[in-house]
């Protein structure tokens, strides 16, 4: 028996995520938009846009979803030591638009990319509304590094990460664990279990404790965001200055 995946239009709700299909794991349906009303919508219920070149408009809601506790990560000795030899410097939401380009770029692992010039607009305008952020790596003033991601109450949803020289991104993930530690962030979710993410100390969390985790959130973003630069430079990284 074939299940029909429903298919958005205008201002359709999302199923819900329980409704996901099992194969391929958690996808739930396909069409609608990436504008921030329904970006917003799709956070807040534990969705995601997720799709591959030429394939239609795909939202997601897996499980399990793999999540962090970023009270349980330590920086490898080898990372500690990397950032104390080169001149590195990292930033927040100075460079957003730039880092989900640097994301979209092709890697040598895959021939394409789900973060089309659609999805970048829509991130940038969640940006905007001060929803998600990025976090940048810097070197010789050259951006060599970074991630972004989206703010759901206390909760942030990474989305993608990219580094154009060895350690960068990593680097970038380890600013984001201090940020979360000195602001007390229960979990960061990581959306989809890989090899890579599973190395950095995350784990997986059923979809329906996720869900009741984000039904405790409030309903606008509390990260304190313009205080990430303050609280990266008490944790010893040295802040770029104002780009």
């Amino acid at each position: 028996m074939t299940t029909q995946l429903p298919w958005l239009t205008g201002d359709d709700p999302f199923p819900a995520p329980s409704t996901a299909l099992d194969y391929p794991d958690g996808l739930l349906a396909a069409g609608g938009d990436v504008s921030p009303t329904r970006l917003q919508a799709a956070y807040r219920a534990g969705i995601f846009p997720w799709s591959s070149a030429g394939e239609p408009l795909l939202w997601w809601s897996p499980d399990p979803r793999c999540v962090i506790d970023p009270a349980t990560f330590i920086p490898s000795k080898s990372l500690v030591k990397t950032r104390r030899q080169a001149s590195w410097r990292f930033s927040c939401n100075q460079a957003f638009a730039e880092v989900i380009v640097a994301c979209a770029a092709p890697r040598p692992y895959a021939d394409d990319t789900w973060i089309t010039t659609e999805i970048q607009a829509g991130y940038v305008a969640l940006h905007k509304l001060g929803w998600a952020q990025s976090i940048e790596v810097w070197r010789d003033d050259a951006l060599v590094g970074g991630l972004y991601g989206v703010t759901v109450g206390g909760i942030f949803c990474g989305e993608s990460m990219f580094s154009l020289c060895r350690d960068a991104s990593k680097l970038a993930f380890w600013a984001l664990m201090t940020l979360s530690q000195a602001w007390q962030v229960e979990w960061v979710d990581c959306q989809l279990e890989n090899d890579h993410l599973l190395s950095l100390g995350a784990t997986i969390m059923s979809r329906n404790d996720y869900l009741a985790l984000l039904a405790q959130q409030p309903e606008t973003p509390t990260l304190p965001w313009s205080q990430a630069h303050s609280a990266l430079a008490a944790a010893g990284f040295t802040v770029a200055e104002t780009l």
